[in-house]
């Protein structure tokens, strides 16, 4: 049991400031810091009495001169070692060759403290799939449209009228939706799709920024508004004047930075740190959060971006999306350089569609290109997912739940079958009723039965729609 509650992690840096910076981050998440500044002390670190309690490593300056030796050489001390690799932005192709090279994990600098905090949980947690590559799969998610986002699911479906209305207007909007399920993303197709985008949408996790410097982040600062503060810093608020503010992880902004926040939103005007003047911007807010707002939040905020809510379902509940959501990320990986266009297989998809996938979006993104990176056919098959098939047999949390979904229903989500289907078992037309009952029952769903939608977007009146009903058996709750 004691063998479980070390987590040492092995830090393969050559900049000693830098290895003070990491370790840290790797601290303050719980983990006992080994550091090396080269490959031989790390292998000497592996083989020495404590080798057995690493359970990850982080190689922080990647090279395709001697990142592949240093994986190999620890490889060989360690097979099943989880090795994170930290290299410069702008990377796919970086990462394709660690991953090539046998990394589990890519990282792009800068790096924020949650990110690799979270890949190294990850990793430490044997339940689930290593080689996840999180940040990487923001890059696989360039800005869509409305029209092209992908699901076909009655609660995406509804999650995605309720943004395409928010578009058109002028009003907060909070995106609610677990990690990974895509919040960026319907931010970024709300912003394309309102009057405002000509205008930048400007992103700022609030996570990721220290309670003492979110202030100066958000409202900007003057010279000498504080020890350090040597030159005046334009806040991300002026700067998305006419456009659009996304903060990210709303929660995560200390009490006092609400109340300011509130103040900007009703009044239009934003005042430096530092400063006695203000400057008059139009902005449009847009919130994302992981759950609901606590009660303790900012009152007045907090109504203020309750207006509009869009709630974004898990990936495990919407399990029919799948098929069509890996062939759209595989088309996005192939247009990455080093990369080559693959299809994947019915089985491969049966295995997809039966895990809970904790990590939403961003842990598919990330697993099916960790799979395109190690194939070597030009389809991906059930055998390119083995982690996929094991993880799915756990059930010890909420989110490891395989999802609840029958042959029928998968078999005709592979296929690319839409929910109203023309023909029956036997390869006959089924009856005009039956087919009219499937449209108008998955309708008041779609429109989560108001039936006054309902009427309109099938071009019925609503007395008409009523009699339908009673003609065809179905009760106004389906």
């Amino acid at each position: 049991m004691q063998e479980e509650q070390v987590r040492s992690l092995l830090l393969v840096e050559s900049d000693a400031d830098e290895r003070r910076i990491l370790s840290s981050v790797a601290s303050r998440a719980g983990w006992t810091v080994v550091g090396a500044a080269d490959e031989e002390t790390a292998v000497g670190l592996l083989q020495g009495p404590h080798g057995r309690e690493v359970r990850a490593a982080i190689l922080a300056s990647w090279s395709n001169d001697t990142g592949p030796a240093y994986i190999e050489a620890l490889r060989k001390h360690n097979e099943e070692l989880p090795i994170i690799v930290l290299a410069d932005e702008g990377s796919i192709p970086l990462a394709v060759e660690a991953m090539q090279a046998g990394a589990s994990d890519f990282l792009a600098k800068p790096i924020a403290a949650e990110r690799l905090t979270e890949a190294l949980n990850t990793h430490a947690d044997r339940r689930r799939p290593a080689g996840e590559l999180a940040p990487l799969s923001e890059k696989l998610a360039p800005t869509l449209s409305l029209e092209q986002l992908v699901g076909a699911a009655p609660e995406f479906r509804s999650s995605l009228a309720v943004a395409a209305k928010a578009a058109r207007n002028r009003l907060p909007v909070l995106i609610q939706g677990e990690p990974g399920s895509g919040k960026e993303t319907f931010a970024r197709a709300i912003h394309a799709a309102s009057l405002r985008n000509r205008a930048p949408i400007i992103i700022v996790d609030c996570k990721a920024i220290s309670p003492k410097s979110i202030d100066s982040e958000l409202f900007g600062h003057v010279p000498g508004a504080f020890p350090g503060a040597f030159s005046e810093k334009i806040g991300k608020l002026v700067s998305a004047n006419e456009g659009t503010i996304l903060l990210d992880d709303i929660t995560a902004l200390p009490a006092a930075t609400q109340a300011a926040l509130d103040r900007v939103l009703a009044t239009g005007e934003v005042r430096p740190v530092g400063c006695n003047g203000s400057s008059s911007v139009d902005i449009r807010l847009i919130a994302t959060a992981s759950g609901p707002i606590p009660d303790d939040f900012h009152a007045g905020l907090k109504e203020r971006i309750e207006t509009t809510i869009v709630q974004l379902p898990a990936l495990r509940d919407r399990s029919s999306d799948i098929p069509n959501l890996a062939r759209h990320f595989l088309a996005r990986i192939a247009d990455q350089p080093g990369m080559r266009p693959l299809s994947i297989g019915n089985d491969a998809l049966a295995v997809l569609m039966r895990y809970g996938w904790p990590g939403n979006l961003r842990q598919l993104a990330g697993v099916l290109f960790r799979a395109a990176v190690q194939c070597d056919n030009n389809s991906l098959t059930a055998e390119d997912f083995p982690h996929i098939a094991v993880q799915s047999r756990f059930s010890g949390r909420r989110t490891d739940a395989t999802p609840n979904i029958s042959k029928s229903s998968s078999d005709r989500a592979i296929e690319g079958s839409g929910p109203v289907t023309i023909f029956d078992d036997d390869g006959h037309v089924r009856q005009l009723s039956e087919i009219e009952a499937d449209l108008i029952r998955l309708a008041i769903g779609h429109y989560r039965g108001r039936m006054t939608e309902v009427a309109r977007r099938l071009g019925i009146g609503r007395s008409t729609l009523y009699r339908k009903l009673g003609d065809l058996g179905i009760d106004t709750a389906a």
